[in-house]
């Protein structure tokens, strides 16, 4: 029998977008490649699926290696159930060993749900840990559909790389990467024909090198999100504050009531503090909570920053690091919602710990 410490911290991939974006065909150039045949793909769907050139259907509960070794197998109705039937099938021996899950979502999905479940379940929250979020847009349609459907815009808002598809048919043009850049101005951009490797699309969080990796990131298993982070933090954060927490940044409503607020926190805060703050602010508005996500310092770690992530109503196990992953070692987080007001997250943390609270100071 497998080890339970042997698939511990599973990273998963989140691969969404609009209806006819393309999601499946990058999945299946990406699973192409031999040094990821060893990836359980989850497809968040109805009815028969087109993968390669075969087209499935899944009968509930099933999983099927797909060709070049990679398991596949639907959800119907319980997307936490399957994954944990997946691990525990893995565990028992009854599935070969996989080292990574790919999420593949409906066009038409709200992602936010999604990215929801793992950390509001224990068993997953202790083995899984969300990797990346790959959002695929389409170059012919992609800003008319942004403008008419609110999944769409989430879909963007929440993640951490945009895939551009069919760019052979349309230009990237202005009209839709102005779109972009209001609903998500930091996500890494990623033209999909120009892809040599379309597996970095989806596994590799960053471009750039962990400072300090993991032995999984040595071994080709994905690293974590702090990798991305700090380009991200980096670019929303503007201004200084004397101590307390700031907005800055991206701050401002976009399409369909979806917003980004920065935060910095010039100072530790305990983990009984963040949590009454963060986990009040998902008890009354934990449905329009879309992501959050960050590098925080905790008083009884000083020194080590832990990536923080939330979704809805549940917050994901922290991921320590040794260090901090760039100059910059302010605590900082990225908050994306649904018409929530900056004035209102601010107001959580100021009750949790009213002594590090500054003005917020919004850009438009």
């Amino acid at each position: 029998m497998t080890s339970v410490a042997a698939i511990d911290n599973l990273p998963v991939t989140l691969l969404t977008g609009f209806l006819g974006s393309g999601k499946t065909t990058l999945l299946r150039r990406a699973l192409a490649a031999p040094s990821f045949s060893d990836t359980a793909v989850i497809v968040n769907e109805v009815g028969a699926i087109p993968i390669d050139h075969f087209l499935v259907d899944f009968v509930e509960g099933g999983v099927l290696e797909l060709p070049g070794g990679c398991l596949c197998c639907m959800v119907r109705e319980d997307l936490a159930q399957s994954l944990r039937n997946l691990i525990e099938r893995r565990d028992a021996g009854e599935l070969r060993p996989f080292r990574r899950i790919a999420i593949e979502t409906s066009g038409l999905a709200d992602p936010a749900p999604i990215l929801f479940t793992p950390g509001a379940d224990p068993m997953l929250d202790q083995r899984l840990r969300l990797g990346r979020v790959v959002t695929l847009v389409d170059a012919v349609e992609g800003a008319s559909t942004l403008d008419r459907f609110a999944e769409a815009a989430r879909q963007v808002a929440v993640a951490d790389a945009l895939v551009v598809s069919k760019t052979d048919l349309a230009p990237f043009g202005p009209a839709l990467a102005e779109r972009l850049d209001a609903l998500n101005p930091s996500a890494e951009r990623i033209l999909g024909a120009e892809l040599e490797d379309p597996a970095t699309a989806l596994f590799s969080p960053s471009k750039r090198p962990h400072p300090n990796p993991p032995p999984q990131a040595r071994e080709g298993v994905i690293a974590p999100t702090a990798t991305t982070l700090p380009r991200l933090l980096g670019r929303e954060v503007r201004g200084e504050a004397e101590d307390g927490w700031e907005f800055g940044g991206e701050s401002h409503a976009h399409s369909h009531g979806i917003a980004v607020f920065a935060v910095t926190l010039k100072s530790a805060i305990s983990r009984f503090d963040f949590a009454r703050a963060l986990g009040g602010l998902a008890r009354d508005r934990g449905s329009d909570l879309l992501r959050v996500k960050g590098l925080v310092e905790f008083a009884d770690r000083p020194g080590r920053p832990a990536v923080v992530q939330a979704a809805q109503h549940a917050m994901f196990t922290p991921e320590w690091l040794d260090r901090w992953p760039d100059p910059d070692h302010r605590s900082r987080l990225v908050f994306i919602v649904h018409d929530i007001p900056p004035e209102e997250i601010l107001g959580h943390f100021a009750f949790a710990s009213p002594a590090l609270i500054g003005e917020p100071v919004l850009q438009h």
